[in-house]
């Protein structure tokens, strides 16, 4: 890497505490900004902030407005604490957490028994955001790299990962982003919990929001209560491990579509055995890589597919896009795609400012050129993708502090639940914290496919296991939920997906 440009961000820092500074204020609840409430609506919620130091280590040192957010308990007799809440990421804006819960139909009970404290993580939308830069004419598309053909591909990504990792380190004269990592958000939560004058916090936290939740319980054993982390990335921070998993996730999760799709095969015409789809998919990958279909090429077709696989509900609009691209209708394919914008500048930088921050990433072409190749045999729909070089490999700073590591040592606390078929995080992510966490743990293991399990999920296992540990405490052993009873009716199933399709598909 590039020497850091924010004095003292060296190898020999000071150790960080873990404590997080001395309670801060009561916060002050009041109406949340309009792009929130739009976001959270029906729910209503009430916004507040919460003052923390951009450096853990000089507390009494320049400090930030951290956004949160509450969806308050209505029953003050059954109210038992705070459940603190994170979407995954890193880098999105989540405020408005606590209403899209509810909206999704989160049990009366644990709306009961808690208050749902939402926040925009530092960096932000509404958390002292950082910005890089980050234009179209970067030729940066999206948060996971490109699926990368060969080495030239490899090599021209990285002119453009230099390029941004450069855009971002002219855009930080204050060294904003070198304080961008998950151990600070994990002591911003701690913060905002004695800012509201809890002894304990209990969180639900996922996709990225399991490392933060697994820092949190690592750093605060002692004040957080009852934590779930759910669809797993196996590690306290999206490392180059966790991203590459993203390509073994495809590989076991795109069966469940190829059979929805081939038995649908008379609509869409995908084909008429899983096989069939398989080659199709690959098929007409490469034929967009050697020939793009206006702004269509083999690159967005793979993306479109991978992040349709978070949820069933969205297999149709693959489908439809997947036949219009296969018809040669770029018009149909764009107005189907018309409701997915891509996330802008604030996301891209802080998702980048704490993925690099958090681990040591390798700053050699070459390393990715081979990892690449790797992965395009192993996992030939997505690996390539997963392989290929990011900013990271260029990031302008040193890693602040050490990857947090996973502390065994503490209470029964830690909840784990896992589909079994799930793009982003496999199961393997899951497994992965059971063994770290220890006798910490228990792992939730469930016969499903997307990505979200507790509340995002309808299976009526997982739902009640999930909740009974909020509202009793006692952690269960580890079990299997398999395909079984639905948790919802008809029309709530439709209310969920309807909710469900307005939140972002990022990690």
């Amino acid at each position: 890497m590039t020497l850091s440009l924010v004095a003292g961000v060296a190898a020999s820092l000071i150790a960080v505490p873990a404590a997080a500074a001395a309670p801060a204020s009561q916060v002050v609840w009041g109406a949340c900004p309009a792009d929130v409430a739009a976001e959270a609506a029906p729910s209503v919620l009430e916004c507040g902030t919460v003052p923390v130091p951009l450096d853990y280590r000089d507390p009494t040192g320049t400090r930030i407005e951290i956004a949160v957010s509450r969806l308050a308990s209505t029953d003050p007799a059954k109210r038992r604490g705070i459940l603190l809440t994170n979407p995954g990421g890193p880098g999105v804006a989540a405020l408005e957490m606590p209403g899209q819960l509810a909206n999704l139909g989160t049990p009366t009970s644990v709306l009961d028994a808690y208050d749902i404290i939402g926040m925009d993580p530092r960096g932000v939308r509404h958390s002292a955001p950082v910005n890089c830069g980050i234009t179209a004419d970067l030729g940066y598309r999206s948060n996971i790299p490109p699926y990368a053909v060969d080495d030239a591909a490899v090599t021209a990504q990285a002119e453009i990962a230099k390029a941004v990792a450069e855009r971002c380190a002219a855009s930080d004269p204050d060294g904003r982003l070198a304080h961008m990592t998950t151990a600070n958000t994990a002591r911003d939560l701690d913060s905002i919990r004695a800012a509201l004058g809890e002894a304990k916090a209990s969180f639900f936290g996922l996709s990225y929001g399991s490392a933060l939740g697994a820092a949190y319980a690592s750093m605060f054993p002692d004040t957080t209560d009852r934590v779930i982390i759910d669809s797993n990335l196996g590690n306290t921070a999206l490392d180059r491990d966790s991203m590459r998993r993203f390509g073994l996730g495809m590989e076991q999760t795109f069966p469940d579509f190829a059979a929805w799709a081939a038995a649908r095969h008379g609509a869409y015409g995908l084909g008429r055995t899983q096989a069939e789809v398989r080659a199709n998919y690959l098929a007409l990958a490469a034929r967009l890589d050697a020939t793009p279909l206006d702004i269509f090429d083999g690159i967005l077709f793979r993306w479109i597919v991978f992040a349709g696989l978070y949820d069933e509900g969205a297999y149709p609009s693959i489908a439809q896009t997947w036949q219009a691209l296969q018809n040669a209708d770029p018009a149909t394919a764009t107005r189907l795609m018309a409701a997915e914008p891509l996330p802008q500048d604030n996301f891209f930088s802080a998702f980048l400012a704490v993925t690099c921050n958090d681990t040591d990433w390798a700053e050699d072409v070459a390393t990715y050129r081979r990892a690449v190749a790797q992965d395009r045999k192993r996992y030939p729909l997505f690996g390539a993708a997963s392989a290929n070089i990011t900013p990271c490999a260029f990031w302008p700073y040193e890693q602040y502090e050490p990857t947090v590591k996973i502390n065994r040592n503490g209470p029964r606390n830690v909840l784990i639940m896992q589909n079994e078929r799930d793009p982003a995080t496999p199961l393997r992510g899951g497994q992965l914290y059971r063994d770290a966490f220890g006798k910490r743990s228990s792992l939730i293991t469930v016969d499903g496919s997307g990505h979200g399990v507790y509340i995002y999920d309808d299976n009526a296992c997982a739902l009640s296991v999930g909740t009974e540990y909020l509202l009793s405490g006692k952690l269960p052993r580890d079990t299997y939920c398999g395909d079984g009873a639905r948790s919802l009716d008809a029309p709530s199933r439709q209310r969920r997906a309807d909710a469900l399709d307005r939140l972002p598909r990022t990690l």
